[in-house]
């Protein structure tokens, strides 16, 4: 009954907050057959990574932490084979969310200008771009507020740079 009832918290969770792992998809994986790789194995390990999640940080915090580490191993790994892993029904009815054509379009030229970043630099601005501020930017990925903030404006001067050529 435990496990059943913290299946169903988790997917609750996961489902409310589906965009993180979108997000963090589009970014590290241009591919839409990467992309949904991608997904699976965030969902993946952030169910293996559940019982660990202690709260001490918000949901969506831990969850953007394990959702970047994960991308970042499988940007670094050479193509390897997923870990064959059951996941629930609901979980496997989790879908892209569907946008107007100009605006995918907008979304494309900037995820495109992110993606010439380092991964630092790509998670920074993600999470700057999902209104994270520096003190909660630099729990998840694990490095100071001042760094944060040195990065960031790097970032910012690297996609004024792309995006006016």
């Amino acid at each position: 009954m435990v496990r059943e009832n913290s299946e169903k918290e988790f997917i609750r969770q996961v489902t409310h907050a589906q965009g993180i792992v979108h997000k963090v998809c589009v970014v590290y994986c241009p591919d839409s057959e990467q992309r949904k790789d991608l997904f699976q194995e965030i969902l993946i390990q952030l169910w293996k990574s559940y019982p660990s999640f202690k709260g001490n940080a918000k949901f969506s915090t831990w969850m953007y932490r394990v959702s970047l580490n994960v991308a970042l191993q499988y940007v670094r790994k050479s193509k390897r084979k997923p870990e064959e892993v059951e996941l629930s029904t609901a979980l496997k009815n989790l879908s892209d969310q569907g946008t107007d054509d100009q605006y995918e379009e907008e979304l494309q030229l900037l995820y495109s200008a992110i993606s010439q970043l380092n991964d630092v630099e790509k998670a920074i601005v993600m999470l700057y771009l999902e209104d994270k501020g520096n003190d909660e930017i630099a729990e998840i990925i694990g490095i100071s507020q001042n760094y944060v903030r040195v990065k960031m404006n790097r970032a910012k001067t690297k996609l004024r740079k792309i995006l006016n050529t």
